[in-house]
């Protein structure tokens, strides 16, 4: 993965890549309610872990969420062929206009995901941009949440000690930055 910019001294790590060959604790899929796999990066990770996801998936949806894993709420599974201790589902949620909670949801999906990995003690845990894809959420106010959501979790707690913002295409990162920066002024 190439960095492209750190925050926080270094606490968060903005970078381009594969989320799949993330080098760390666990990485966090933008899951759909369903837990069962999809496209974009959710895909990518459960072909990269193989069919154990899907079955660890199941036996959540069976088990403490049969009726789907709501919008801005996180899961935990074992992390299947990648050589992490875990993956973090996290539930973004759809884009409607920015009247139905969003920002709070998508604030949720990464703090639930951040206490997750602070309980398991992992210490490296690397994001995708939760929500941007398919569910349509605009990408700069998404990073202004995500920034805000990551940063003030980190404030108020050690674990985990570095987090990683991974960007499939420098234009997306380069995009969540100039976010940022436009923010700040």
């Amino acid at each position: 993965m190439d960095t492209i910019r750190s925050y926080l001294a270094g606490r968060i790590v903005v970078s381009v890549g594969d989320i799949t060959t993330f080098v760390g604790d666990a990485i966090v899929d933008a899951a759909n309610s369903a837990l069962a796999g999809g496209g974009g990066v959710d895909g990518a990770i459960h072909r990269a872990a193989g069919p154990a996801l899907m079955e660890e998936c199941r036996a959540l949806r069976s088990g403490p969420w049969p009726d789907g894993l709501p919008a801005g709420r996180a899961a935990e599974t074992g992390a299947g062929r990648l050589p992490l201790r875990g993956v973090i589902h996290a539930v973004g949620p759809v884009w409607r206009g920015g009247g139905s909670e969003e920002a709070a949801l998508l604030s949720s999906a990464y703090v639930e995901s951040l206490r997750i990995a602070m309980n398991r003690r992992w210490d490296r845990v690397a994001f995708p941009a939760i929500s941007t894809g398919v569910y349509g959420y605009p990408k700069a106010e998404a990073a202004r949440i995500a920034f805000g959501a990551v940063s003030g979790f980190l404030a108020d707690s050690v674990v985990p000690s570095v987090v990683w913002l991974v960007f499939y295409s420098r234009k997306d990162a380069d995009a969540f930055i100039n976010a940022l920066d436009r923010s700040e002024t």
